[in-house]
């Protein structure tokens, strides 16, 4: 449709510059020859016509042009209106023309504010249910060391042992928030360094080794060889031990976590699994959720060290998921990239 409208645009012009241009040349030609007198009335009306044609045709071309690309304003000009309104308006293709670009433009544009506008309420929604889980994640302990404040047949030694581990949790799950508060402000750097796998794994297992002792669990790291990934020592070991301490607490007593790694031409990979029950299916893919607490999770836990060790990996150019191994048990699986 628009395609014929150019060509009717085009031809009109083309139609009219060519009378004007037949009506001209002829006054030339009769003024260099002096012949005006010598021209009949006939002629001279002759002449008068073709030149009111072409003018009249010209004038017709552009107004038809002026309508056209006034329509096009006006339509352009309603879409918006129904988007400030808050309707979600339809902007038709019509082809390509002059106005093409702009309309192409407005709707980036709108498209972008809308996915803006999408993102800021999932973001609101979100920093809601952080509070609700704060909340409740703060009161829990709090409730706790009240009740045991209150039981006044509790010996003085056992009655500080459980206020201490309370207030321990709520230490931790004020520094797991900052944490995660910083991370999310963008102002934690990480440090770009050759890190050798081996001696992150080992370090980080040595780290939670009265946690394993406690539990009865073993750990087992093999020496597979040098492999060496840039990453932050510090903050990748935080990772680690959080994906280690989680396998730990879903192993029952006797069994063991073990670690693995290897490296493919696109990036290192890192697994890390124990020997106990796997992951439930309906939670595997809430598992790196903040404040998740799925059915088989620890007491005690605040459901942060999965989200924390997930956003750690990310920043670092890799991926952490979550499976159940064929043979048994629960496994994570780190992979940094090379490039």
């Amino acid at each position: 449709m628009l395609e014929r409208k150019q060509l009717i645009i085009l031809m009109g012009f083309v139609m009219s510059v060519s009378l004007l241009a037949a009506f001209f040349t002829a006054l030339f030609m009769v003024v260099s020859y002096r012949m005006l007198s010598a021209l009949s009335g006939e002629m001279l009306l002759c002449m008068a016509a073709g030149f009111g044609a072409a003018a009249s045709l010209f004038a017709g071309t552009v107004l038809y042009m002026k309508k056209t690309t006034d329509k096009r304003v006006q339509t352009l000009t309603d879409y918006l209106e129904q988007i400030n309104m808050g309707r979600a308006g339809i902007l038709m293709p019509e082809g390509e023309d002059e106005l093409s670009k702009l309309q192409d433009e407005i709707y980036k544009t709108v498209t972008m504010l809308y996915q803006t506008r999408d993102e800021a309420l999932q973001t609101r929604n979100r920093y809601a249910q952080n509070l609700s889980n704060i909340a409740h994640q703060i009161k829990t302990p709090i409730t706790a060391i009240c009740l045991a404040l209150q039981m006044g047949q509790d010996e003085t030694e056992r009655l500080q042992e459980k206020i201490y581990r309370q207030l321990s949790r709520l230490t931790h799950l004020e520094e797991a928030l900052l944490l995660l508060a910083g991370m999310d402000a963008g102002t934690l750097s990480f440090r770009k360094e050759k890190v050798d796998v081996y001696t992150l794994l080992m370090m980080a297992a040595d780290n939670l080794q009265e946690l394993f002792r406690q539990a009865q669990v073993g750990v087992s790291i093999p020496e597979l060889g040098e492999l060496s990934i840039n990453a932050d020592f510090e903050w990748t070991m935080e990772a680690v031990m959080n994906l280690l301490k989680n396998c730990m607490e879903h192993t029952p007593q006797g069994g063991s976590v073990c670690c693995q790694y290897e490296r493919n031409p696109l990036y290192a990979e890192i697994r890390i699994w124990d020997s106990g029950m796997g992951f439930e299916q309906e939670d595997i893919p809430h598992l790196f959720e903040r404040f998740y607490r799925g059915k088989n999770a620890s007491e005690g836990g605040i459901g942060i060290g999965l989200a924390l060790a997930k956003e750690i990996i990310e920043r670092q150019n890799g991926t952490l998921r979550a499976l159940n191994r064929t043979e048994g048990g629960a496994c994570f699986e780190i992979r940094i990239y090379c490039h």
